[in-house]
């Protein structure tokens, strides 16, 4: 693909360029196809020069200008110039537009130099001294609110039973009176004869 961009000349710290059309894979300095324009930056301003025709054809069958390159020719016309071609503008029209640009592009060059030399040269301006600063009370973060716990009524006290001592019971046992055993009757009380007599008696 062709390309066109800058190609370096001129001794250590002042460069000058050629505007050239290149092979995309050639060296920076290497060979070239044509050239086409001249950029000298060490002037104020710059040196631009464009074979505008030259450009227009290179572009039309399809190079592809770099940036810095695309920059330089919208400055100088060349973009302007070839968008009035394709809108068909005559040649004399063509002229004065280009000639309007580049007086208004050198005006704004002047322009913002002299802005630039403006600030540069600029007294320093004062640096007024900071009111003291108060600062301000610490602020006092207010305690959330915790709900109260909802009252829960006690449960009634139940007494407890007395407790009754093991070793009381005991002696209690211990110490009833013992009653005595009732004789046994015998078959000869039975059949003695007081227990005839008492018999009779209460049948009578």
């Amino acid at each position: 693909m062709v390309k066109l961009r800058l190609r370096r000349k001129g001794r250590k710290k002042a460069p000058t360029y050629d505007i050239v059309a290149v092979d995309s894979r050639s060296r920076r300095d290497g060979d070239f196809l044509e050239r086409v324009g001249y950029y000298d930056p060490m002037h104020k301003p710059s040196t631009l020069n464009f074979k505008h025709d030259r450009v227009i054809y290179w572009m039309n069958t399809g190079a592809q200008p770099t940036d810095i390159v695309r920059s330089l020719m919208s400055v100088d016309g060349v973009m302007l110039r070839r968008q009035m071609e394709f809108k068909g503008k005559t040649a004399e029209e063509i002229e004065l537009a280009i000639a309007k640009h580049k007086e208004n592009a050198t005006a704004r060059y002047f322009r913002k130099q002299a802005s630039r030399l403006a600030r540069k040269n600029a007294p320093p301006t004062p640096v007024e001294e900071a009111a003291p600063v108060v600062e301000a009370a610490p602020v006092v973060e207010t305690a959330p609110v915790v709900e109260a716990a909802p009252v829960v009524e006690a449960a009634p006290v139940v007494e407890a039973a007395p407790v009754v001592d093991a070793a009381s019971v005991v002696e209690v046992i211990e110490t009833a009176p013992v009653t005595e055993e009732a004789a046994p009757v015998s078959a000869e009380t039975t059949d003695s004869p007081a227990a005839e007599a008492a018999a009779e008696e209460a049948q009578d």
